[in-house]
């Protein structure tokens, strides 16, 4: 079939990818319960959806169209390609931290999408994180609190997240650790303060060297945002009195 106007033939199916490539805007809807390696696919959007069940189908459509704002958050680390398995985000220090991200020559080592992250269809800032103490005992709790701001136009879910990252100590730790969260609802430019607690549980850890549990007198960074690559930060100490 070479005359013109007619469709030419091809041996080779159409796939998803091809349908991106296509046009100017695909929003991609995905059923499944892993992370896929996307091959190098960029949509415009991604709506994983999971298993969502009998009802999937409307909710999905519900979310397409606006009806309602989608707020999920990943429970796991996204990766760029099936050869940077495993990877986590609660990983220890490297020898080189600061070319983490460079290990394959090919391609970034980041992930394509961070433990925790998920968009909705507004904005959110984070400000103002605050510890209620600079220093605390042993066996203290510490008071933590930041602010939320949707800075969008519709009413939205973030899932505001506390991580830690204790830097020395009796063993080595991991650079962040999820150890609060919680989901928030609010409309157009209103603002909340979320407020955490963390516990003497929260900040000890086992180590293989004592065969025990252990609390360091140590310095905390804390992290807040809206994944586990949150830039807002600030610092407290474990001291004993």
């Amino acid at each position: 079939m070479t005359q013109v106007g007619r469709r030419r033939q091809s041996s080779r199916p159409i796939t998803s990818n091809d349908a991106i490539r296509s046009s100017r805007s695909v929003a991609s809807a995905m059923q499944d319960s892993l992370p896929l390696d996307l091959k190098g696919a960029k949509p415009q959007a991604i709506m994983d959806i999971w298993y969502p069940g009998s009802q999937g189908g409307a909710a999905t459509a519900n979310l397409l169209f606006g009806e309602v704002s989608p707020g999920g958050k990943l429970p796991y680390t996204w990766v760029r390609n099936i050869g940077q398995i495993p990877t986590i985000y609660s990983h220890l220090t490297t020898h080189q931290p600061k070319s983490f991200g460079e290990r394959y020559w090919n391609e970034p080592s980041a992930p394509t999408y961070p433990f925790g992250y998920g968009l909705s269809y507004s904005s959110f800032a984070f400000s103002n994180l605050r510890v209620g103490k600079a220093s605390v005992a042993p066996g203290e709790g510490v008071p933590v609190s930041v602010e939320v701001r949707n800075t969008g136009t519709v009413k939205a879910d973030e899932v505001a997240q506390l991580y830690i990252h204790q830097r020395y100590g009796t063993a080595a730790r991991p650079v962040r650790e999820l150890k609060g969260f919680e989901r928030v609802t609010l409309a157009p430019g209103e603002t909340r303060t979320v407020r955490f607690t963390l516990t003497p549980k929260d900040l000890t850890y086992w180590a293989s060297s004592t065969k025990s549990y252990v609390q360091d007198e140590t310095t905390f960074d804390l992290y807040a945002g809206g994944d586990s690559t949150a830039a807002l930060t600030t610092t407290f100490e474990v001291r004993k009195p």
